[in-house]
């Protein structure tokens, strides 16, 4: 255990028994021992099992953020930005399905609080993404008989469901998958007259 991560095997361990048997059935004593820990070390790096729920999800918000904003700051041509920001959320919800699929069959068990961030987060990621649609919008790129909010809707709906269907042993690979899915939403968005 001295060679690793007392924090990345307690969320190892965590993500695995909540995948495999809820978070309500899932005891603290159970993860600390699937992670070959104490309790003791576990509460030095996570307050409660909540915290544990949310650190899952929070690594998938934070580099999604991070990408998010690397891609933006590199500017270029607005759909093209755009596209590359849905195929790198694509790609990332791939490479974490399974805390996305744990957060998601979870996230209604976190504290108020926990659940307000999460949704302050999400909210600081939408609004950026929207502003890429607005932009487009402005360009005359874009159609503007839609709300941006269900522009958005729509697409996220799409990875918020990759968990029910998407196998990695499937046709696809992810870099396909999130080729094929950004050009879908790109041709819903761009208008017809342009």
């Amino acid at each position: 255990m001295k060679t690793k991560n007392v924090a990345d095997e307690v969320l190892r361990a965590a993500l695995e028994l909540f995948a495999e048997q809820g978070y309500a059935n899932t005891s603290v004593q159970q993860i600390v021992q699937a992670a070959g820990v104490t309790k003791g070390a576990m509460y030095h790096y996570f307050t409660s099992k909540d915290d544990l729920l949310f650190a899952i999800y929070e690594r998938i918000l934070t580099l999604q953020k991070r990408r998010l904003d690397e891609i933006t700051a590199a500017g270029g041509e607005t759909e093209e930005v755009l596209r590359a920001v849905c195929e790198d959320v694509v790609v990332t919800s791939i490479d974490f399905l399974s805390e996305g699929t744990v957060f998601f069959r979870s996230q209604h068990m976190l504290t108020p609080e926990r659940q307000a961030e999460v949704t302050r987060r999400r909210r600081e990621y939408h609004d950026k993404f929207a502003e890429l649609i607005v932009r487009g919008q402005e360009e005359k790129r874009f159609r503007d008989d839609v709300p941006v909010s269900v522009l958005i809707a729509h697409f996220f709906s799409d990875i918020h469901y990759l968990s029910t269907w998407y196998s990695h042993d499937g046709p696809e690979n992810e870099a396909e998958l999130a080729a094929q899915i950004t050009e879908l939403f790109l041709r819903s968005l761009r208008r017809a007259d342009g």
